[in-house]
């Protein structure tokens, strides 16, 4: 237990259409300040998105996605988001929205490998 550090994540969403607030886990964002990590993992369904909506443009989802692993990664194509501190980072990418991409509540966790924890947690809320 003393090798364990302190983990916020939260799932990210995709709404189809928000004024009827139904949707579908497409990712996990995953902040351990102590570790100073941030890490983001996705996957769009195309079945899974076209049986929401065929409206959506499963390209234009991705390249928002992509954007926020980006910014994830401090990249400087991340714009000034990306500059931040992470825990700065991670509180504006989980910050409540409401648009099409949206992320759930944050929680807590203990952890000693932020990276494991991340595609455990991916497996089990999006796959």
């Amino acid at each position: 237990m003393q090798d364990k550090v302190t983990f916020e994540y939260a799932i990210i969403r995709i709404v189809p259409k928000v004024e009827r607030e139904e949707f579908f886990n497409v990712g996990v964002l995953l902040f351990s300040k102590r570790k100073k990590f941030l890490g983001i993992k996705y996957e769009i369904d195309p079945a899974k998105l076209n049986a929401f909506s065929e409206d959506l443009d499963i390209e234009v989802l991705n390249a928002y996605l992509k954007a926020w692993e980006l910014i994830c990664d401090g990249h400087p194509n991340g714009g000034t988001i990306g500059e931040f501190e992470l825990s700065d980072r991670f509180r504006w990418l989980a910050a409540t929205r409401s648009t099409i991409i949206q992320s759930s509540k944050t929680h807590p966790g203990l952890c000693d490998d932020p990276e494991k924890v991340l595609e455990n947690i991916f497996n089990t809320y999006v796959l």
